[in-house]
């Protein structure tokens, strides 16, 4: 947190997760594998690793783990078939079903933590929530039927504020805010700008009095960085080794904390070369994961390997990356 504040400190927070598909639908086991996560390498803050698509459960999606090597769960049937369904969307009740079961696996970890690092609980923007209800289609509806969809998203939008107040209430310290629909990849500039941004807005808008950390995750590549430099979120973190900005320029666009680091051995060099050789001068930069990385089936000889890296991070100006796999 003194970080975020751009306090004096002696290193930048270093910090990488990953998936735990097999047991991220039972509030215990989950609280469980994150708690023995962060215990094993002592991070500087802990995120709640839950599925990926756990936010539209409760809408009618039906989800399964299918074996990404990245341990993320897919919707293996959407919610919206059609383009009515949108109008069938109402406010969800954030302490029930599948949101309230999250809500519990937070209350575990912030009660069973052992320091005081702090605990984000993953949030994610309504129109990536859309994406993950629609599937292809949603880009199909917003060009063919647009109001529906725009409707649909005010409701997704109001659950999100609802839900993110609740997750603070629980004892979460700050909030993991992912994107994955701000990227030309997904959606072009103006259909953002439309049914993205202005809900996304938003959402931040309602956490600016209450919530102290909120950390911005734009996924993919090409993303609208200077558009997401807008909003009033305390950091962003970008997948900075393969999509432009670079860490150092987005350093330079954005007035907050930004978030990056390694991801493959021959980022190293590029590492590096954005830093030059300039010792740490400030908190400006926090390490993380682009992606988390799935739970291995059993104990792998990798401590060693995760720790020397983090020992490096936190002697160098720059974030590193150590994982791979999705918010």
């Amino acid at each position: 947190m003194t970080a975020l504040a751009r306090g004096p400190v002696d290193r930048p927070p270093v910090a990488f997760w990953r998936h735990v598909p097999d047991v991220d639908h039972d509030p215990g086991k989950l609280a469980a594998a994150m708690l023995d996560f962060h215990r094993r390498f002592d991070l500087d803050l802990i995120k709640l690793m839950s599925s990926g698509v756990y936010c539209v459960e409760d809408w009618g999606c039906r989800v399964a783990y299918t074996g990404e090597p990245n341990g993320a769960k897919r919707c293996t049937a959407h919610a919206v078939q059609q383009a009515s369904d949108w109008t069938r969307l109402a406010p969800l009740d954030p302490g029930a079903g599948a949101l309230g079961r999250e809500l519990e696996a937070l209350r575990l970890i912030v009660r069973d933590r052992d320091d005081d690092a702090p605990v984000l609980h993953t949030i994610f923007s309504p129109l990536t929530i859309a994406r993950k209800l629609a599937g292809d289609r949603l880009a199909q509806d917003l060009a063919a039927t647009p109001e529906p969809v725009l409707a649909a998203l005010g409701v997704i939008t109001r659950t999100v504020v609802r839900y993110a107040a609740a997750a603070l209430e629980a004892g979460a310290d700050g909030l993991f805010l992912a994107t994955q629909a701000a990227t030309a990849e997904a959606f072009p500039e103006s259909a953002w700008a439309r049914a993205g941004e202005p809900f996304l807005t938003s959402v931040v808008a309602s956490l600016a009095a209450t919530c102290p950390f909120t950390l911005l995750h734009a996924h993919g590549k090409q993303i609208y960085f200077d558009r997401l430099a807008t909003l009033a979120v305390h950091a962003i973190n970008w997948h900075d080794r393969v999509t432009e900005p670079s860490l150092g320029e987005g350093k330079r666009r954005f007035a907050g904390a930004v978030v990056g680091g390694r991801g493959r051995r021959r980022d190293a060099r590029r590492d590096r070369a954005d830093r030059g050789s300039r010792p740490h001068r400030g908190p400006r930069v926090r390490a993380a994961p682009r992606r988390a990385r799935p739970a291995p089936r059993r104990r792998r000889p990798d401590r060693q390997v995760l720790r020397a890296g983090m020992s490096a991070a936190r002697l160098l100006p720059a974030a590193w990356l150590l994982g791979s796999g999705v918010p």
